[in-house]
């Protein structure tokens, strides 16, 4: 039986695990090294690492920081955060991360896509794309922790990025970041037909039913979240959490409340 890939992402600010909601007021969470830890042995399927800090404050990506999870990482790894150059991804891959994630050098220099592509194949390749609602209709995307709009049609960018060789696309709600009330459907629903490539979604899952949802409704998709597999309970309480195997195969035959 095909599985759903769900995977826990991670913000790294100032070299600690936050949560953000909306991409504003983060939290710290703990450190990012023993949740790495703890998902070891919850047998994650995969993990995002995106550090919010590199690209805003325009440095290259934390090497030290990338090696040290990496290191510890039993599972498939994505890190995101800094990435401007072909020579940077390289350095990063070497240090034994399997994806790169890119989003403001994506727009900025999209041959970059091209040729790390090149080097070590699309699959190894994602573009996250975060998202926001236009007051009427459509969606714009952001770069840098949200706070710079890029004049790209959301549709067409898509579309350019799996010409250029992407291997994989996130789509991220910034309206739905942290709020644990659900995927954003309309977005899928909108975007997932022009997307030829596996697919992640992110932003605003608060229960294992809101990725039996977004299975059901779309099929063998990747369902990220941030806060769901950090916090537990009404009161947000900060517990690193994952579901296991069995939990997994519930959300094939969930049929809702």
């Amino acid at each position: 039986m095909l599985l759903p890939r769900i995977i826990p992402c991670l913000l790294v600010h100032n070299k600690g695990l936050v949560k953000t909601v909306k991409f504003k007021d983060s939290k710290y969470v703990g450190d990012p090294i023993n949740a790495v830890k703890i998902f070891n042995e919850k047998e994650v399927d995969e993990l995002i690492v995106l550090d919010i800090d590199a690209t805003v404050e325009n440095r290259e990506p934390d090497y030290k920081m990338i090696e040290n999870i990496a290191s510890e990482c039993r599972m498939p790894l994505c890190y995101g955060g800094g990435i401007k150059t072909v020579e940077q991804a390289i350095k990063i891959f070497n240090l034994g991360v399997e994806k790169i994630a890119l989003s403001s050098a994506a727009i900025e220099d999209s041959n970059l896509i091209t040729k790390i592509a090149k080097e070590v194949g699309s699959q190894s390749v994602v573009a996250i794309l975060d998202v926001k609602k236009k007051l009427f209709g459509g969606y714009d995307i952001y770069t840098h922790n949200g706070t710079k709009k890029q004049n790209k049609d959301l549709k067409k960018f898509i579309n350019e990025l799996q010409s250029l060789g992407i291997g994989e696309i996130v789509l991220n709600s910034i309206d739905n970041d942290g709020l644990m009330q659900g995927y954003d459907f309309d977005l899928i629903e909108k975007i997932k037909p022009s997307i030829n490539v596996p697919t992640t979604v992110l932003g605003g899952a608060g229960s294992l039913e809101d990725i039996a949802k977004l299975v059901q409704k779309f099929g063998i998709i990747g369902c990220s979240a941030g806060s769901l597999f950090v916090f537990k309970g009404k009161y947000k309480a900060v517990l690193i959490n994952y579901p296991n195997n069995e939990d997994k195969k519930k959300l094939l035959t969930y049929e809702g409340k």
